[in-house]
């Protein structure tokens, strides 16, 4: 008997100090930063992987939160999302176990944030939700739902020429000053999609608060997300910014919800992107662009369009920056080649006060065939024949050039001229939804 309790209390604590095991501290291995170089931080002493996230110590005891960027050989190169302030040399690098993850849910509707998820309002912290990885979901491309359904973007010129489907990616290309965020808030507050993700990266600050107040209405604003990281918060936060708002539409688009994405701007994504590369000495290539920029474009923009749920969707449309207007930029034509369409821009409409000043010859959605009637087409097909026959004459009339009754099909195109060019205008307060924009697009050829 008395072997049978010792054995039982044996047991007994045995399992107690097994338990206890797990209240042990465990030892961590911490780096240590050995060189501040602008942007670029370098840490030994610890076996970093890149893009694992760490928290740098400061001379007044907080933590700095960085990324791994890169190595060489011993040595990680990290990159601090906030900016610097308060590092010393042989200051404690800690490493973080696990992806990066946020808690997403219909609580974020409404709300703006920062690249990391926090707040930038004041309604208060967001709490609770569905806690979801910030890697992207690869999409077996086999599987993804086709672009078959128009989306009303409450703009005319958009809806009857440049359709837009739901699942599309469009860029609207332009130079500086020319209206592209103007059109971005229109679309923004006339569309008709369930939520609406709104990311301004890299742009000045005080267009944040613009866009909220003069773009978005009371019923835009309630389903809308704003991610925003301004030209003066870090590269590497404008990059998670970027991402951050491509997971919150994939989130609802996974939901069933109809999501439209609008990203200001793609161009500052890239130049992030450059100034990291940079840092860890990649060498220029195509107008001070190194490879990597080109390589993370096509990872960025595939993750938009529609996945195999039946029911929801993804529309994203980018600004993108043509510097000096030149269409030729090296992020223009990466994005033009990847996206499934693009609208451009005109800084001579522009200057003629012809808002939006859209280049209707120039604009173009591959996926307007798949997702419009026949009829709609033939007259969108008409609209820029006759649009297209106008301009090459154009200069010549001032001059008399141009004699009617040579060209009867021209007579009719340079008669028209007047009637197509108000179907492209449009006031920026205003909005036409897609079946008006037919009607009046129909009423054109009537005559």
């Amino acid at each position: 008997m008395n072997n049978i309790l010792s054995f039982d209390l044996l047991s007994e604590q045995t399992s107690e100090a097994i338990a206890s095991l797990n209240s042990i501290p465990v030892a961590k291995v911490t780096g240590r930063l050995v060189k501040v170089n602008g942007l670029m931080l370098q840490a030994v002493g610890c076996r970093f992987k890149l893009e694992q996230r760490c928290m740098v110590e400061t001379a007044e005891g907080n933590m700095i939160e960085a990324q791994v960027v890169g190595f060489d050989h011993n040595i990680a190169y990290l990159m601090p999302i906030r900016r610097l302030g308060g590092l010393f040399a042989g200051a404690k690098v800690i490493p973080l176990d696990g992806d990066s993850t946020v808690q997403l849910s219909d609580k974020w509707l409404g709300r703006v944030l920062d690249g990391l998820g926090h707040p930038l309002d004041d309604d208060g912290k967001i709490i609770g939700g569905e806690r979801v990885s910030l890697e992207p979901r690869r999409i077996n491309p086999l599987k993804r739902r086709p672009v078959d359904t128009p989306l009303n973007v409450g703009i005319k010129a958009i809806n009857g020429l440049i359709t837009v489907g739901k699942g599309q990616r469009i860029g609207l290309m332009a130079g500086s000053g020319v209206g592209k965020s103007i059109l971005l808030g229109m679309m923004c507050k006339n569309t008709e999609a369930d939520v609406i993700v709104v990311g301004l990266i890299g742009e000045r600050g005080r267009e944040v608060r613009e866009f909220i107040e003069k773009n978005l209405t009371p019923e835009a604003r309630a389903k809308a997300v704003i991610i925003a990281a301004p030209a003066d918060e870090s590269p590497l936060m404008r990059l998670k910014a970027t991402l951050l708002c491509h997971r919150v539409a994939e989130y609802f688009r996974d939901k069933g919800k109809d999501v439209l994405l609008m990203m200001d701007s793609l161009t500052r994504y890239a130049m992030a992107q450059r100034e990291i590369a940079l840092s860890l000495g990649e060498p220029p290539a195509t107008r001070g662009y190194p490879p990597s920029v080109f390589n993370i474009l096509p990872q960025l923009l595939e993750r938009a369009g529609n996945a195999e749920n039946p029911q929801g969707s993804l529309t994203a449309i980018y600004t993108i920056l043509a510097v000096s207007d030149d269409q030729q930029d090296p992020v223009v034509d990466s994005a033009r080649a990847i996206l499934d369409g693009h609208i451009v821009l005109s800084r001579h409409l522009a200057e003629q006060g012809h808002y939006p000043a859209i280049d209707i010859n120039a604009s173009i959605s591959r996926c307007m065939g798949t997702c419009v009637e026949t009829a709609h087409l033939t007259l969108a097909s008409e609209f820029r024949r006759h649009y297209s026959a106008y301009l090459q004459v154009k200069d010549l009339i001032p001059l008399g050039g141009y004699q009617p009754g040579q060209d009867p099909e021209l007579d009719r195109s340079v008669g028209l001229y007047p009637i197509l060019s108000e179907y492209l205008k449009q006031p920026q307060n205003s909005s036409v939804n897609y079946h008006e924009s037919l009607v009046e697009l129909a009423n054109i050829f009537k005559s």
